[in-house]
């Protein structure tokens, strides 16, 4: 089950460091602070996640790998930008991209410690979703998680999703690049068609 993991951790941490990266600098911040963004994005939900389970220290911190592949993909994104006004679709496109990756990276993880489907798939969500949230309160944003746009319910379903393949049969490898596939398209159709959950709220 854990082959290829690293492929889905570096694909995750890439695109969050990413998506960070654009967002910070559609707020205009200095090379610094969108580092910073960047690093938080991508390693945020890691960390909640790794506290939880008592992995501790956490993993970036056990490697060089992380932290390299954050200020490469970061300092790749400032050359690369084409003014702040449109930053907006690449911010979506690595945004769920993350979101497929670590969902998956958080359920296999947990998994690791024998947990049920249901708490495992709480710790995707988690993996997947705080980078964002910590990313999102570090700009004075609130974070799209608590918001009506469905973000964390695509996490969620992804999950399911996975778990429902492998009760197949499906083969892992498979199963994943599904469950990546669907999150990943499921949150671009949601903001192509502003799908939302029911509003309490007038």
């Amino acid at each position: 089950m854990l082959e290829y993991s690293w492929l889905l951790d570096w694909g995750g941490t890439i695109s969050f460091a990413v998506s960070g990266a654009f967002a910070a600098m559609q707020r205009r911040l200095d090379p610094f602070g969108v580092l910073i963004i960047a690093f938080v994005t991508a390693v945020g939900g890691g960390t909640v996640r790794d506290v939880l389970l008592g992995n501790t220290p956490v993993s970036w911190m056990r490697t060089t790998t992380t932290p390299l592949l954050i200020l490469g993909a970061t300092v790749v994104s400032m050359f690369l930008r084409r003014g702040t006004e449109r930053l907006q679709k690449p911010l979506l496109l690595f945004d769920s991209l993350g979101l497929g990756f670590f969902t998956i990276v958080g359920i296999e993880q947990a998994s690791r410690y024998g947990l049920p489907p249901g708490i495992c798939i709480a710790l995707g969500v988690i993996t997947g979703c705080f980078g964002g949230v910590i990313r999102d309160i570090l700009l004075n944003d609130i974070p799209i998680v608590f918001q009506k746009e469905i973000y964390a319910t695509a996490s969620i379903i992804g999950g399911g999703l996975y778990y429902l393949m492998l009760e197949l049969p499906v083969a892992a490898p498979w199963a994943k690049a599904v469950a990546i596939g669907f999150i990943f398209v499921f949150r671009l159709l949601v903001v192509r068609y502003q799908w939302a959950l029911p509003r309490f709220y007038e």
